[in-house]
């Protein structure tokens, strides 16, 4: 195992909802940290609560394009892509670009210094899943020309190169596969159901469920997201790692949780599936807790009710009581 304590973390995508929450603990860990963003799909806001630290430094740099670190980096986070529907269907091939060679440069930087590389791969490389819950061998089922494609198959890319540069460079590289993550500093325009759901309950707006709402999703609090993937970063296994709550629950039922943590009554209104949408999502965590030891503390409940606080306090003035 590796017992190390991390000195200095590059965290690609650091500005970002996931990549913030990992900047945040590395420096609570004693680490210092070089979070490296593009901002193409954050304005920076995220990170401003570090930015006096002195172990913390921002790069305004697109991890697709070739990039130099420090000598004593030893551990790169390789988080940087558009994560969410609505953002990686606008940049297409920046998801594409930032999924290969973005990662061909993160693994560059790992072989340069010697660190560890952890990619942040996703649940999304099962497609809409054959094999239920979704262990880490089995292969998915993705359409490569769909329009979900540019997000699955570049992390699909991310792990086939990351598994080379293991096995053709002795790079240690580790690979985990992210389920939907909620909770504070996710934007209201993200376009993924819980914040969707937060912001039209917090305006009094139509709760709008794809389909019948009978599709299933497995969420999982952020700071149980965060201690799964630096759990798998502080080891020296290569995973990929499920990381993510085995607890599923359909769409409609989530909409109906968010609207009680709320307290709000506002209708459901059913809109068009989007095309490959998944119907069911789960994940066996079987190897992560055997392996670890970890698996996620915090209730659906208690996440939720957090998630909506941090939404109501951040929320214009006009809508803060609602």
């Amino acid at each position: 195992m590796r017992a190390r304590p991390t000195r200095h973390a590059l965290v690609t995508g650091g500005a970002g909802f996931l990549g913030s929450h990992l900047c945040e603990q590395l420096l609570a860990d004693g680490a210092r940290v070089t979070c490296m963003d593009d901002l193409c799909t954050s304005d920076g806001s995220n990170v401003d609560h570090l930015r006096d630290d002195p172990r913390f430094s921002f790069v305004h740099h697109d991890v697709s394009e070739p990039f130099t670190t420090a000598d004593d980096v030893d551990l790169v986070l390789h988080f940087a892509s558009p994560a969410s529907p609505a953002d990686y269907l606008r940049l297409p091939v920046e998801t594409l670009r930032v999924g290969s060679v973005g990662t061909w440069h993160a693994l560059e930087a790992a072989r340069r210094t010697g660190a560890r590389m952890v990619l942040a791969s996703t649940s999304e490389t099962y497609g809409d899943p054959q094999v239920h819950p979704q262990p880490e061998s089995y292969w998915g089922h993705v359409n490569p020309v769909g329009p979900r494609g540019v997000y699955d198959e570049a992390k699909r890319f991310g792990e086939a190169i990351t598994t080379a540069y293991r096995t053709a460079h002795g790079v240690d590289t580790a690979i985990v596969r992210i389920f939907n993550t909620y909770g504070p500093r996710m934007r209201r325009e993200d376009g993924r159901a819980i914040p969707t759901f937060i912001a039209q309950a917090l305006s009094g707006q139509p709760m709008t469920v794809a389909g019948d709402g009978s599709q299933t999703r497995s969420v999982c609090y952020v700071d149980d997201t965060v201690r799964g993937v630096l759990a798998v970063a502080g080891s020296d296994l290569p995973g990929p790692f499920n990381v993510g709550f085995p607890e599923e629950r359909s769409v409609l039922d989530i909409a109906r949780a968010v609207a009680a943590a709320a307290g709000v009554d506002v209708p459901v209104e059913s809109i068009g599936r989007p095309v490959d949408d998944p119907t069911v999502r789960c994940p066996d965590i079987t190897a992560i807790r055997t392996a670890l030891g970890w698996e996620p503390q915090v209730s659906f409940a208690d996440g939720l009710a957090r998630t909506v606080a941090w939404f109501r306090q951040t929320a214009p003035a006009s809508l803060a009581t609602v």
